[in-house]
């Protein structure tokens, strides 16, 4: 029987966390919000219990977790080769919405680290967060809380549906402030390369880290016999189970007419929204405010799959700054297709 926790978001009640902590020591398993998506975590250092969170969300084993720590001077425990450098930056960036990929200490088993040299470290910005692995006494290894390859959580009752009874404890502190995961930057490499993007943009990284090389292939994911160093790189993800198409903006007018003969929805800002006439569509935030959009994707995925829809269609939006991430993860949901063209979708009606 899974246990749920309401925990004040901005000063947890100590008992509370107290009790959480417990579980974490003895080797459970425990649901958290943190600043950008609920993490389902456990002893970092215990490789059983780290076992039971792929267990929980059905995840591969051969991809890595996040390693969580509260302060910088956990850091020497999950890593090695650490310099002055990258301190000062940490110091900066963290506790905020981005992991490093490091070289691994030998005190990280391989169950959290799928059997590579490397680790990807944060330190979450949310307080139930920091106050877990504080009084835990170690870091806690956590992916996104949510079934493998399937929205993330942003919000309580996502959590309840995805783990309730397969885990020990759930927290719930609220909704998420940003709504999507981490940031990911290889620093293992120079120039050091983002392996995922999210809530910190390359504009903000590079003013502390220098150059950060982005892949062609970001947008893409790794083929079965190549190994993913990161969360979010190898397998399907953040997908609903509904077919998802993502259109440029200037198509979306276009689609009333052209997929009158089937059941569809049309995911897009209220602005798109209003032009539409509200008719088959989901607003998913104002074009004015892209954070908003981003906070309110995965929560539109997951009630996507609760409407009678043969077909879904989801707005492109600018990739600039958070648009990056937002279109990182409207890509990788719709199986890396954007439709550009009314020959394309024509094709496809």
């Amino acid at each position: 029987m899974t246990r749920i926790l309401k925990v004040n978001a901005i000063n947890p009640e100590k008992e509370a966390i107290g009790e959480a902590s417990e579980v974490i020591k003895n080797g459970g398993v425990v649901v958290f919000p943190t600043e950008t998506v609920y993490g389902i975590g456990a002893n970092a250092f215990d490789g059983n219990a780290c076992k039971k969170i792929f267990n929980a969300k059905n995840r591969p084993m051969d991809n890595p977790l996040i390693v969580h720590i509260s302060k910088l001077n956990q850091l020497d425990e999950v890593a090695t080769g650490i310099t002055d450098e990258f301190i000062e930056s940490a110091k900066i960036l963290w506790p905020g919405p981005i992991s490093f990929i490091l070289k691994k200490n030998k005190n990280i088993p391989n169950e959290v680290s799928a059997n590579l040299e490397t680790i990807a470290v944060r330190m979450p910005a949310h307080p139930i967060a920091l106050a877990l692995i504080e009084q835990s006494g170690v870091p806690i290894a956590a992916p996104s809380a949510n079934i493998s390859k399937k929205p993330s959580s942003t919000r309580i009752e996502h959590v309840i549906k995805d783990f309730d009874g397969k885990v020990d404890l759930i927290i719930d502190g609220g909704d998420t402030a940003f709504g999507i995961e981490s940031t990911i930057v290889n620093m293992t490499v120079n120039p050091h390369v983002l392996l995922r993007p999210g809530a910190y943009t390359i504009e903000e990284l590079e003013k502390y880290l220098g150059k950060i090389t982005i892949p062609k292939s970001i947008n893409t994911q790794l083929n079965e016999s190549e190994t993913a160093i990161a969360p979010g790189m190898k397998y399907r993800h953040y997908a609903p189970e509904t077919k998802l198409l993502a259109v440029k903006k200037e198509l979306i007018t276009k689609i009333p007419d052209m997929f009158k003969n089937k059941k569809f929805i049309i995911l897009c800002s209220s602005e798109m929204s209003e032009e539409l006439s509200d008719k088959n569509t989901m607003s998913l935030g104002s074009e004015k405010n892209l954070y908003e959009i981003t906070k309110n994707l995965f929560d539109s995925f997951r009630k996507l799959d609760k409407i009678d829809a043969e077909i879904a269609f989801i707005q492109s939006f600018p990739e600039r700054g958070i648009g990056f991430a937002l279109m990182n993860r409207i890509l990788k949901a719709s199986g890396h297709e954007e439709f550009v063209s009314v020959a394309e979708l024509k094709n496809y009606s």
